[in-house]
Formats: structure tokens, C-alpha cells, sequence
């Protein structure tokens, strides 16, 4: 089932209008987040999750060496996003929900080329930093559920959509696995230390028809075709890992 087609992915209204006015050459103010930043983060994130866990990645190839992409992640558990941050190919940047962004993790997240998103409102300026990102070829993270949840893409948000046809970018569907299957002894809200989390990469598709038209109706189907390729990777990952 579709989330309401006015919802974004961190809960903000996107519309085309709203995401028009809001495009780079529009809203200067709203710089591309930075992608030297990106690849700090990266590499930090290459140190935690691997000191920390076991990642499996599968499919990381599938991700185009150059050219705007986005990634979109189930997201069931907080480490996803640096999960996939770090075992990514490419540096990434991801729409984080601003509540996020409290005391010293506001600069760091920042620093690391990450997107504040407002979800009360139609929040341009995270609106034209995503687009910016794509812009300049670079890597945009989402979650399309919106927020933390089963994990199972059945209720997409219509912002990725919008994101993809606007951004002229492919979608790679990304199944992070096993973050939630247990808990661990010392951190209670983390998975268990050196347990094994799976990361399937799939392989990138269009999510438009090809009309480059960003109407309604045009979103609305772009979005049912997102969520069948993206529950059939996840499927599919399930299948290959062994995981639910």
C-alpha cells in the first residue's frame, strides 16, 4: 500500500510545485552538501561497522561507478544508515530527519555531507541539497518508508519518485538484513558485537516511463513501480541470505 502521495520520505510534503521552486537554480542559498565530506563519513563508517559487526555485502558492484544514483534502503534499526554509509562503493548522502541533529551529532552529521530534513513542512532547502547531490553525480540515500519500521517497503513515500524522475537518476535497492534479529548484551538497543548483518545491493532500474513528465498521475505510477522492484529485491534478498 502506497503512503499518502503528498508525504516525502522524512515526512514532509513534496510537491511538484514545492520541489520546483526549490531546484538549485532556484534556491542559491541551498548548497550541495559536501562530497568530501561524504567520503569521511564513509570511511568512518567503513571502521565502525566493520569493527563492530560483520557486514556481508552482496551485489556492491551493481551500484554504477559514476553518474547520480540513489539508494533506497529498508530501514528497520538505527544502524542502517551508517550500515549502508559504510559498505557502500560510493560515497553517500542521506536524508536524515532533523531530530537527528542534536548537540555534537548537528555538526558532525553536517560535516559529513549528510541532509537535515525538516518533516513538519515542504522542506526546500533539504528538497534542493538532495537535487543538488544528484546534480552533481553524486549519491543520494533515502528511505522510502520514511521512517523506522518493518523493514519491508510496504508503504513507500512519494518523494523518492519524485527524486528519481526529477533528479534523472536510477534507483539501487538496497536489503539490509539481520540488524534486528537479536539484541545485543551490552548495548541493548544494538544488534549483537561481531554478529553478521547482510547488505544485498540490487540491480539498478528506471523509475520513470521514459516521458520524463513529473505530473501527479506520472509520480503516483512511478511510485508503484518502485515498490514492486523494490519488494521483489527484497524477496529475492531474503531468498539468497536466508533472512527474514
Amino acid at each position: 500500500m502506497r503512503g499518502h502521495p503528498r508525504r516525502g520520505e522524512a515526512g514532509g510534503e513534496v510537491s511538484e510545485a514545492s520541489a520546483d521552486r526549490a531546484t538549485p537554480a532556484r534556491t542559491a542559498s541551498a548548497e550541495a552538501p559536501s562530497s568530501r565530506g561524504a567520503e569521511v563519513g564513509r570511511r568512518i563508517g567503513v571502521g565502525l561497522m566493520y569493527g563492530l559487526w560483520k557486514p556481508r555485502v552482496l551485489g556492491a558492484w551493481r551500484v554504477p561507478t559514476t553518474g547520480p544514483v540513489i539508494l533506497a534502503v529498508n530501514h528497520s534499526h538505527n544502524i542502517d544508515g551508517p550500515m549502508v554509509m559504510g559498505v557502500a562503493p560510493r560515497p553517500t548522502h542521506f536524508l536524515i530527519k532533523k531530530e537527528a541533529f542534536v548537540g555534537p551529532l548537528d555538526p558532525f552529521l553536517l560535516g559529513i555531507g549528510q541532509v537535515k530534513v525538516d518533516r513538519s513542512t515542504a522542506d526546500r532547502t533539504a528538497i534542493t541539497q538532495a537535487l543538488a547531490v544528484l546534480t552533481a553525480g553524486g549519491v543520494l540515500g533515502i528511505f522510502p518508508e520514511g521512517t523506522r519500521g518493518e523493514g519491508d517497503f510496504a508503504s513507500l513515500r512519494a518523494g523518492l519518485s519524485y527524486f528519481a524522475v526529477r533528479g534523472g537518476a536510477p534507483i539501487v535497492p538496497v536489503a539490509v538484513l539481520g540488524s534486528t534479529e537479536r539484541r545485543g548484551r551490552l548495548m541493548k538497543g544494538l544488534p549483537p558485537l561481531r554478529s553478521r548483518v547482510d547488505v544485498v545491493f540490487g540491480d539498478p532500474f528506471e523509475a520513470g516511463d521514459g516521458s520524463g513528465r513529473r505530473t501527479r498521475k506520472a509520480l503516483d505510477e512511478a511510485t508503484e513501480r518502485i515498490q514492486k522492484q523494490l519488494g521483489a529485491h527484497l524477496e529475492h534478498a531474503r531468498r539468497l541470505t536466508g533472512r527474514r
